[in-house]
C-alpha cells in the first residue's frame, strides 16, 4: 500500500537536521560539472577512482617517494630550463665569480654558473633539482627491491614489472644526461667515459661515436643533443611508462601483506578519498620538504670547483653519481683483455663489464618472473605478497646481487680507498677480482640457511606458542620454559605463505625436476591439519607441562586458534 507523501519526507528529511544548502562555490561548479559528466560520464568514474582501496605499509611509500621525485624534477627542472643554455660554443666568462674571470668556457658552463650565482634561487633549484634526481633512482632501486622480495611481479604483474625495470633503465640514463650538462671538468670526465664504453663495442664502436658526438670527442653538439634527451625525449617516455605502471596496478589492484580477511579475492586497507589522498598529499609536501632541506644544507656538485671541461685534464678522485658507480667499479677491476681480430682491436676489459654487464642486468631482471614461474611451476595468480623468509632461494639470489652490486661501488672508489687507508691499489683490485664471485655465493649461502632458520622458528612458534622467558623445575628435577599463546591473526600470517605444488614424478623432464628442487625443495612445509591438532591434543602433565618440557598451554592455545586454519591449508 503506498504511504502518505508528508510521512515519506519526514522520514527522507528528519526534522532535527537541517536542509543543507549548497555553498556560493557548489552552486558555480553545479553547471559546468552536470555539462561535463552528461558528456564525458565523468561522475561514475570519478567515483569509482576515488573509492578505491589502497592497502596500508610502509614499504608502499619507496613506490610513492620515486613519483614524487619525479614530479619534484619536472618542476625544477622547468626553471632551470628558463635560464640554461645548451650551447657547446665557446665564450669568455664574465659573470659574478671572480675566480674564472676571462677563462674561455662554454656556454652551457656559463650559464650554468650565472643559474648559481646571479639568478635568485637558482643555486637552490639546482641542488634541489640534482638532490631529487639521486633520491629518484634510489627509491627505484628500493621500490623493486621490495618487489622482487616480496613476490610482487608474479602473475599477473609480470608487464608492470617489466615497466619498472624499463623506468630504472630510462632513470639512469636521463640521471647521466642531466649530469652531463653543466659542461664542467668533472661531468667531461664522465661523458670521456661513456665514449670508451661506445667506441669498445666491437666492429662499430668507432662509427657509433662519431654518429653520437658529431664527430670526434668531444665534438661540438653533444650537450644539445643530451639536453634535447633530457628535457623532451626521455621524460615523455617517462611519464607514458609512468601512466602505464599505474593503470595496471589501478587494473590488477594493489598487493596486499598477509593477514587476517586478506586474500586474492581482496583488499583490506583504506579508500582512496578521503583518507588515503590525504595521506599521499601530506607525504608529498614531506618528500618535497625534506627535498629542499637537502638542497639548502647539503652542497651537491659544486661545479665552479671543477672548471671548465677540458679534453686534456682529468678530475683527480672523479667520481660519478652512485648509480653508475658499480659500473665504473666493474671497468676499474677488469683485467686488461684484448683481442686483435682482422685488423680491428676488440677491447674485452671496457666492454664486458660496461656494455655487456649494464645489458646483462636489466635482461636478467625483465626475464626473471617467467623463469621463477619456469622453476616453480606455479600458474596461480598472487594478490598476496610473501614474507622474504617463505622463499629462500629468491632471497639468497637478491642479496647475492646486492653484494655484488656493493663490491662493484666498492671497486668504483678503489683510488679513494688506497689514498685513505694507505692500501696498495693494485691489491685493492685483485682483492675484488676474486670478492665478486666469491662474495655472492657466500652470501647466497649465508641468506638461504638464514631463511630456512626463520621459516623453522615461524613453524615452531606456530605449534609450541611463543616463549615466555619464564624456566620452570618439574618435580622430578627437569626444566622448562613455559609458552604463551600467539593470537589467531599472527597464526594467519604465519600460514599464509605460497607452497608450490609437490614435485612432480613424471611429466616434467629431469633437468626442471632438479631445478625446481633446488628452488624451493629446502623449504618448509606449513604444518598441516593433523600436525596442528596433534600439537593441540598433546599430553600434558599435572604442572602443566607436556612429557618434553615443553610449556603445556601454549601448545594447547595455540593450537586451537590455529586449527581454524587448517581446514583450508592442509
Amino acid at each position: 500500500m503506498a504511504k502518505p507523501a508528508a510521512l515519506s519526507e519526514e522520514r527522507t528529511v528528519p526534522p532535527t537536521e537541517p536542509e543543507r544548502v549548497p555553498g556560493p562555490v557548489l552552486k558555480r561548479l553545479a553547471g559546468p560539472t552536470a555539462w561535463a559528466d552528461e558528456r564525458t560520464g565523468a561522475a561514475g568514474l570519478g567515483k569509482y577512482f576515488l573509492r578505491k582501496v589502497f592497502p596500508d605499509h610502509w614499504s608502499f611509500l619507496l613506490g610513492e617517494i620515486a613519483l614524487y621525485s619525479f614530479v619534484i624534477l619536472l618542476l625544477t627542472g622547468v626553471f632551470l630550463t628558463l635560464w640554461y643554455k645548451p650551447s657547446m660554443a665557446e665564450i669568455e666568462y664574465e659573470g659574478s665569480y671572480q675566480l674564472l674571470r676571462g677563462v674561455a668556457v662554454s656556454e652551457a658552463f656559463a650559464s650554468t654558473l650565472d643559474i648559481s650565482f646571479d639568478i635568485r634561487g637558482g643555486l637552490l633549484m639546482r641542488q634541489v633539482h640534482h638532490w631529487s634526481a639521486m633520491l629518484f633512482v634510489a627509491a627505484m632501486f628500493a621500490h623493486m627491491l621490495r618487489v622482487f622480495f616480496t613476490g610482487a611481479f608474479r602473475k599477473p604483474r609480470e608487464i608492470n614489472w617489466v615497466i619498472g625495470v624499463a623506468l630504472l633503465s630510462l632513470g639512469l640514463i636521463e640521471g647521466f644526461a642531466g649530469y652531463s650538462l653543466p659542461d664542467d671538468l668533472l661531468s667531461g670526465t664522465g661523458l670521456r667515459f661513456v665514449d670508451g664504453l661506445i667506441r669498445s663495442i666491437p666492429v662499430v664502436g668507432t662509427w657509433a661515436e662519431f654518429f653520437v658526438f658529431n664527430g670526434e670527442f668531444p665534438g661540438d653538439l653533444i650537450i644539445s643533443r643530451l639536453y634535447m634527451a633530457h628535457i623532451l625525449l626521455i621524460p615523455g617516455i617517462l611519464l607514458g611508462l609512468i601512466a602505464a605502471h599505474m593503470a595496471l596496478l589501478v587494473y590488477h589492484k594493489h598487493t596486499q601483506y598477509p593477514g587476517p580477511g586478506r586474500t586474492d579475492k581482496n583488499v583490506v586497507g583504506y579508500p582512496l578519498y578521503p583518507i588515503y589522498m590525504a595521506k599521499a598529499g601530506g607525504f608529498f609536501f614531506i618528500v618535497f620538504g625534506v627535498t629542499v632541506l637537502m638542497g639548502a644544507t647539503m652542497q651537491i656538485n659544486p661545479l665552479w670547483t671543477y672548471g671548465p671541461y677540458n679534453p686534456s685534464q682529468v678530475t683527480a678522485g672523479s667520481q660519478p653519481d652512485w648509480y653508475m658507480g658499480w659500473v665504473e667499479g666493474a671497468i676499474r677491476i677488469m683485467p686488461g683483455w684484448e683481442s686483435h681480430i682482422g685488423g680491428t682491436t676488440w677491447s674485452w676489459n671496457i666492454f664486458l663489464p660496461g656494455v655487456g654487464l649494464l645489458t646483462l642486468l636489466f635482461v636478467l631482471l625483465g626475464v626473471y618472473p617467467w623463469v621463477e614461474a619456469w622453476l616453480t611451476g606455479d600458474k596461480r595468480e598472487h594478490h598476496v605478497l610473501e614474507r622474504p623468509r617463505a622463499n629462500a632461494t629468491r632471497t639468497a639470489f637478491g642479496v647475492a646481487g646486492i653484494t655484488c652490486f656493493s663490491l662493484f661501488m666498492i671497486g668504483g672508489g678503489n683510488d679513494i680507498i688506497a689514498v685513505m687507508f694507505n692500501l696498495s691499489l693494485n691489491t685493492i683490485s685483485v682483492v675484488l677480482r676474486w670478492a665478486v664471485f666469491l662474495g655472492p655465493v657466500l652470501a647466497f649461502i649465508i641468506t638461504k640457511r638464514i631463511c630456512i632458520a626463520l621459516q623453522r622458528t615461524d613453524q615452531e612458534r606456530l605449534l609450541h606458542g611463543s616463549e615466555s622467558g619464564v624456566i620452570q623445575r618439574s618435580p622430578v628435577g627437569g626444566y622448562s620454559e613455559d609458552h604463551r599463546p600467539i593470537s589467531q591473526g599472527e597464526a594467519y600470517t604465519l600460514t599464509h605463505h605460497n607452497e608450490y605444488p609437490p614435485l612432480p614424478a613424471e611429466g616434467v623432464s629431469k633437468r626442471q625436476l632438479q631445478a625446481r628442487r633446488w628452488f624451493y625443495g629446502d623449504n618448509m612445509s606449513k604444518p598441516t591439519r593433523a600436525e596442528l591438532e596433534a600439537a593441540a591434543s598433546h599430553g600434558h602433565d599435572g604442572d602443566g607441562h607436556d612429557g618434553d618440557g615443553h610449556g603445556g598451554n601454549g601448545h594447547e592455545v595455540a593450537g586451537r586458534e590455529s586449527r581454524e586454519l587448517s581446514s583450508s591449508r592442509d
